[in-house]
């Protein structure tokens, strides 16, 4: 039986066609992934699907059914129901409060929290998804959050699960535990819309793939009759490298020295307790952890953003005893930052001009104050072709350009400023297939030049990679050092879940 069928799904938007006639069936009871780089169409479509957007034309079929989704609340009546990648949860409520938000049971007038408790517990029991009904939402981590967001929607009687990137804050025992819950929903009838980019969790989970690129439909294939180098070649247009390339470290001498670090976070609480560790040049140091466990207090710390409680930076021998984002670039550090529309460019600015911020002041690009635009467009010319930033247009805004091609401009101005450490804080978030690629292949290169790289990521697979040396952060703390050859995904997983610890030898 039919679950859901869209029919010819053309979504036009102001100078874009984000859906060109996508037509999909999918079963009652099975797995289905939609993969595709940014832009692809993806969430387009699952937003048509779930109300959140009304198809410039094309028809939407519910068990058979010819309907109309104007509205999530139409598509809740349907029994669809959808989990975002950022949860809509209220943090101070308890988790049978966010549950049963907007359909609480009442004993007359009155709230039945009791009763809305014990059929939280049951529902939890059912599904197999496990949650303590009366936790703060605010207490409990991010896999537990995700659970309350599907017994949300199972309360509601959704037949048609669609999950948004639902593994992009997991550890890898979380998403394994997610997965048993979806084969679980699955063996009780439940059809699941599973949308990723990581090829390898779509490869596990999946019954059948559609791939979308560039807003059409390329192809919807079995599991089985499929690998992911087919699956990208299917997203990209060409062939895709999906094997981190391994380059062997060449560790020269020390150019980052942090020690006995301590940093408050924005509630004036301790986030960062007595962090130590080193960077050589010729060596990527990674740093694995869930997220919201002194990352962020440690690259805030890191840049000159954040004045620590205690401990010392030094870059190249020397310490860095006035910390401005300014003074530690001119000692010879870059950065990647995570978010590149808040911290990585100016969206107003051309191209021309975010290439070179940071260096405007000097030569060749200004003179006694005044820039000299031919030598701004000269270079930000040959960075575009260098560093494939498309358009070919420097004179193209910086929002107008798609994440990809925004992260790619960042690296070609981090990169080209003379440095010899490189702070990567996660690099490819939110980047397709083709940009994670080419953001690779820029660190390794950067590696091979000798320069120290920190690469801080959420993204097990992009760490095990990438680094040479792994450091495990656990609420505030390194709680292990390891290496990509003495460690797995799993091993890692418990570490980032303060389930084990390795002890340290600082040099």
């Amino acid at each position: 039986m039919k679950a859901l069928e869209v029919k010819n799904i053309v979504k036009q938007f102001p100078n874009v066609l984000a859906n060109d006639h996508i037509s999909l069936s999918i079963e009652k009871g099975e797995i289905f992934a939609v993969v595709g780089e940014n832009g692809a169409g993806k969430s387009t479509l699952m937003k048509i699907i779930y109300g959140l957007y009304t198809p410039t034309s094309g028809e939407i079929y519910v068990f058979g059914k010819k309907v109309k989704i104007e509205t999530p609340e139409d598509a809740i009546r349907l029994k669809i129901g959808m989990v975002h990648q950022e949860f809509m949860l209220i943090p101070r409520f308890t988790v049978t409060e966010n549950i049963v938000l907007g359909d609480e049971p009442h004993r007359g007038m009155i709230f039945d929290y009791k009763r809305a408790v014990k059929e939280v517990r049951e529902l939890s029991e059912r599904f197999g998804l496990k949650v303590d009904p009366t936790d703060k939402v605010a207490n409990i981590p991010v896999g537990i959050q995700q659970r309350v967001e599907i017994l949300k929607i199972l309360r509601r009687g959704a037949e048609i699960l669609i999950f948004d990137e639902p593994t992009a804050v997991l550890t890898p025992e979380e998403t394994e535990d997610l997965f048993k819950a979806l084969r679980r929903l699955k063996a009780e009838g439940k059809t699941i819309i599973f949308i990723s980019h990581k090829l390898k969790e779509v490869m596990t989970i999946a019954d059948r793939i559609a791939v979308l690129r560039r807003g059409k439909l390329q192809g919807v294939v079995e599991k089985e009759k499929t690998n992911e180098v087919e699956l990208a070649r299917m997203m990209v247009g060409r062939n895709v490298v999906l094997e981190i390339p391994h380059v062997e470290a060449k560790i020269g001498k020390t150019v980052l020295s942090v020690r006995d670090l301590t940093v408050k976070n924005k509630r004036g609480i301790i986030g960062l307790k007595g962090v130590s560790f080193d960077v050589h040049s010729g060596e990527i140091v990674g740093i694995a952890g869930v997220e919201g466990n002194g990352q962020a207090e440690l690259v805030n710390a890191l840049i000159g953003f954040t004045r620590p409680v205690k401990g010392k930076i030094e870059l190249d021998g020397k310490e860095i005893k006035l910390l401005t984002p300014y003074n530690l670039r001119t000692k010879g550090m870059v950065y990647i930052p995570e978010d590149r529309k808040r911290r990585g460019i100016v969206l107003p600015f051309r191209v021309r001009e975010n290439i070179i911020m940071g260096q405007h002041t000097l030569y060749p690009f200004s003179k006694n104050g005044i820039l000299n635009d031919s030598e701004i467009n000269k270079f930000a010319t040959k960075k575009l072709e260098e560093f494939d930033i498309r358009p070919r247009n420097i004179h193209v805004r910086g929002g107008n350009l798609s994440g990809g091609n925004q992260q790619k401009l960042i690296l070609a101005r981090e990169m080209s400023i003379e440095h010899k450490f490189l702070l990567a804080s996660q690099p490819t978030r939110g980047l397709d297939i083709g940009a994670m690629e080419f953001v690779y292949k820029k660190l390794v290169e950067e590696k091979k030049k000798g320069i120290g790289v920190l690469l801080i990521s959420l993204e097990l697979s992009e760490i095990m990679g990438l680094s040479d040396r792994i450091l495990v952060l656990y609420n505030g703390e390194i709680v292990g050092e390891t290496t990509p050859d003495k460690t797995n995904e799993e091993e890692l997983g418990l570490m980032m879940l303060g389930l084990k610890r390795q002890e340290r030898v600082l040099q």
